[in-house]
């Protein structure tokens, strides 16, 4: 599974090199005498997001260089956007019945326009990664819940690991617990490595500290290590582990936490929403936590109020949200599912590849469940 990956990854990413150096990059006039090194280096970028994402699975670099090349596969795909935009706008312009003078004025103006919009695209994209996250209020309200106002803090999708280490924890756990939440959720994707080399860096979650306590449900990428000896860990953290389970809240509403769809590929820890939701009070609201917005289309016949979701990282680069959206049918934000289920899907706390956010900024998500009738 890891080869095949790698694979795919590396050779999309090798397309889409190819694309913008030939349509784009070979294009610019004012570079004509620099094109030979623009073509080694923009190869030498390839070669470097192909040892970034294979350093992921088998350990060849130590942490700051594969911080550094990571960077590379979020340039290479914001210069893959930028050259879709210049290829369709150059196309038209060389149809365009423009005298030559004219024409070629145009199309300088053009470079120079593109070449600015990549590198502010970049610098802006690097500057939001850099960022901590911002703390996203939400208020939402649930029928029948007795309190009137409960506070939810969630985390997701902070991927420790390879780019984000114990600092970036102690820093989330300090905001998370400033907060001082009735409970936390953590809805999948938390570790992004073999649980035994991050012991350190996970080691702050134990500090997390909630009224009602702090539950998790698994994401995907702990799938791809070591799922058991991770949930087996978490445990130790005093992180209350939900798989396929539900509990009652301080009691005002059923907790209810689903496995997420990879298990069924994996053959491990599948997903099994009759069990998630059997023996739930149903006189009491329902909150589920499943780490993919697209797994409320299963849910249907339980009519859970609230699903929190996380997995999309709001696309992280836009427009990269636009295919996630296609995938998973809600991107960020709160929507109304149908008139039974609301869910509300977080942009992420962390971030996967390259440290790079455009119109996607990493989030605490605050969520305050207003009770109504």
């Amino acid at each position: 599974m890891k080869f095949l990956f790698l694979t795919l990854f590396i050779t999309v990413f090798g397309f889409m090199n190819y694309y913008t150096y030939k349509r784009f990059l070979s294009k610019l006039e004012l570079f004509s005498r620099y094109r030979n090194l623009i073509k080694y280096s923009f190869l030498s970028f390839y070669f470097f997001v192909a040892l970034s994402i294979s350093s992921r699975y088998y350990d060849i670099f130590n942490q700051t260089i594969l911080y550094f090349f990571s960077y590379f596969i979020g340039i290479l795909f914001i210069l893959f956007v930028v050259a879709l935009a210049y290829d369709l706008t150059h196309t038209t312009i060389s149809k365009t019945p423009f005298y030559r003078q004219r024409r070629e004025f145009l199309k300088i103006t053009f470079d120079v326009t593109f070449l600015i919009l990549s590198f502010s695209y970049i610098l802006k994209g690097i500057a939001n990664g850099l960022k901590e996250p911002i703390l996203n209020k939400i208020f939402i309200k649930i029928k029948n819940l007795k309190k009137r106002d409960y506070k939810i803090i969630q985390l997701t999708d902070v991927h420790i690991g390879n780019t984000i280490r114990r600092d970036f924890v102690e820093k989330m756990v300090q905001r998370t617990n400033a907060q001082n939440p009735d409970l936390i959720v953590i809805t999948g994707d938390l570790v992004d490595n073999h649980i035994g080399k991050i012991l350190d860096d996970v080691e702050p979650l134990k500090n997390l500290k909630a009224k009602n306590g702090v539950y998790y449900v698994l994401g995907n990428h702990e799938y791809f290590y070591t799922p058991l000896a991770t949930i087996a860990h978490l445990k130790t953290l005093n992180i209350k582990v939900l798989l396929n389970q539900n509990v009652v809240i301080d009691d005002s509403f059923n907790l209810v936490g689903i496995n997420d769809n990879i298990g069924k590929r994996r053959g491990i820890l599948q997903p099994d929403f009759k069990l998630a939701f059997s023996g739930i009070d149903e006189t009491l609201p329902t909150i589920v936590l499943a780490h993919r917005p697209k797994m409320v289309l299963q849910m249907d016949n339980y009519k859970p109020d609230l699903v929190i979701s996380g997995h999309t990282h709001g696309g992280q680069i836009f427009p990269f949200g636009i295919l996630v959206l296609l995938e998973q049918r809600y991107l960020s934000g709160l929507y109304n599912h149908n008139k039974h289920t609301q869910i509300f899907v977080s942009k992420g706390t962390g971030f996967w590849g390259p440290p790079i956010r455009i119109l996607a900024d990493s989030e605490i998500s605050e969520i305050h469940l207003m009770g109504s009738s």
